[in-house]
């Protein structure tokens, strides 16, 4: 699963003022990538996930998904691409409070129609990938939040996604329970999956083997981390 991103525009108008939160991006990440994305507020990294996750299109430029324009879509062929391809992470876990674990993580396989006997099946086989297999049937409010955050990502993982998209999952957890859950992601980026996470904090971004920074609406810097460096050299 490949992004190539060509010339990214875009451009919101409120009120008399027009804001040009994307300015001109080019960006390519390659299957099996763990890419970090960090900017101040109003850097446009928010505007750039929404993209890069079909929430949004771009005024201008091209973006294509796995060699799919996405730009020339409708809102039905975005919709599959965001509940097939995609799977996100958020920071405040988006889990329904009244369904139980295993429900929340059946969720897009519901909307993918994928019938009750299987569904359940997927869920549970997804929870047991986190190290959940006896927590599925509790609801949110009875788990810590690093166990939400574990269920989660396996409702991202449930339908086998091709790309990761993990929006600041640590900002409501603390940094021993933050550095768990990154290592689940390393671990999940080792099994071959792409990711690609969004922060404001550079010792979480450091877990992802590219760190890329955007400001004003441009991305400014794009670098193989040291850590991740030490690797490739190590591999060659």
């Amino acid at each position: 699963m490949r992004i190539q991103i060509k010339n990214l525009t875009k451009k919101y108008v409120m009120g008399e003022v027009e804001v040009n939160a994307l300015r001109g991006v080019n960006l390519n990440i390659k299957a099996n990538e763990f890419v970090s994305i960090m900017g101040p507020s109003g850097s446009g990294k928010s505007t750039l996930m929404n993209i890069l996750g079909c929430l949004d299109t771009p005024t201008t430029g091209q973006y294509l998904f796995d060699s799919i324009d996405v730009s020339t879509l409708d809102d039905d062929k975005l919709s599959e691409i965001r509940n097939r391809k995609i799977g996100f992470i958020f920071q405040t876990f988006n889990l329904l409070p009244k369904l139980d674990a295993v429900s929340n993580v059946e969720l897009p396989l519901v909307y993918a129609g994928v019938d009750k006997a299987e569904r359940r099946e997927m869920a549970i086989n997804a929870l047991k990938r986190m190290g959940l297999a006896n927590r599925g049937g509790h609801k949110p409010n009875e788990l810590s939040g690093g166990q939400r955050q574990r269920v989660a990502i396996a409702r991202a993982l449930v339908t086998n996604p091709g790309i990761l998209l993990a929006d600041e999952p640590t900002g409501n957890l603390d940094s021993k329970t933050g550095d768990e859950i990154m290592a689940v992601f390393r671990e999940l980026h080792d099994e071959g999956n792409t990711i690609i996470l969004i922060t404001h904090e550079p010792e979480i971004a450091e877990y992802a083997d590219r760190g890329i920074v955007i400001r004003d609406g441009l991305i400014t810097s794009d670098e193989i981390h040291a850590e991740a460096r030490k690797f490739h050299h190590a591999q060659l």
